[in-house]
């Protein structure tokens, strides 16, 4: 296949890709900037779907952040490539601050105890989706079902994490966009300025290697359709 890797890379490898790139972060990240600045599509398209990329990145809907973005950037008549590829805001370095922040508002909006760190939110977390998987295998064995780990998790972590998320997700994605707007602007204007540039310079280029037209052939002696002339007289 034309992209497959060479050397398949192990799951080590793989786990240590996603936190932290074999370019570093920032190469990540400029290379994802200068994706999203080529994108072709109006600069408020562009800016709008990557309001809805990062916003998803505030829901604790992990695994459906892809279809989340695809559907509001549909609904915000975004770029929904843009959306896309904007979910990387949500990264193992800006994660952290995300979940402590918003689950610490969400417990705040609802008159919940606060101080819940994130250690304890990841264990929760991990409890529920254990519990889930026992739970799906419990219906082939018969054994019980138990909810009070996914319970304590939806009222303590998830529900939280989903009001606390609200705030902050809107006003950074209001702020990306405000950013992202007139740069992706400036980006395409001087991009097509440039491209008019060199347009203009190859066909100054093609005009003086263009061969000079060659002279015209003479005329002939006797225009076409012209009646031949009377032979002279012969003498006796």
């Amino acid at each position: 296949m034309v992209f497959k890797r060479r050397s398949r890379r192990s799951p080590i490898q793989f786990l240590a890709a996603i936190f932290y790139p074999r370019g570093g972060w920032r190469r990540a990240a400029s290379y994802t900037l200068h994706r999203l600045r080529r994108l072709p599509d109006t600069p408020d398209r562009i800016a709008r779907g990557i309001a809805a990329g990062v916003f998803v990145c505030f829901t604790p809907m992990f695994g459906l952040h892809f279809i989340m973005a695809a559907a509001i950037a549909v609904m915000l008549r975004g770029n929904i490539l843009a959306a896309l590829i904007a979910t990387f805001f949500g990264n193992p370095i800006t994660f952290p601050i995300i979940i402590s922040m918003s689950v610490e508002l969400g417990n705040w909006a609802l008159g919940q105890p606060p101080g819940m760190q994130l250690p304890q939110i990841a264990a929760a977390f991990g409890r529920a989706m254990a519990e889930l998987w026992e739970n799906a295998l419990a219906v082939f064995s018969g054994a019980p079902m138990r909810w009070d780990r996914s319970e304590v998790f939806f009222f303590r972590v998830f529900l939280p994490y989903t009001i606390g998320g609200v705030v902050p997700g809107v006003i950074t994605s209001f702020v990306i966009y405000s950013l992202t707007l007139p740069l992706i602007t400036a980006y395409q204007k001087n991009r097509r300025q440039a491209l008019r540039k060199r347009f203009a310079a190859s066909r100054t280029v093609l005009r003086v290697d263009m061969p000079a037209p060659t002279d015209a052939p003479p005329d002939e002696a006797e225009p076409r359709g012209a009646e031949p002339a009377d032979d002279p007289p012969r003498r006796d």
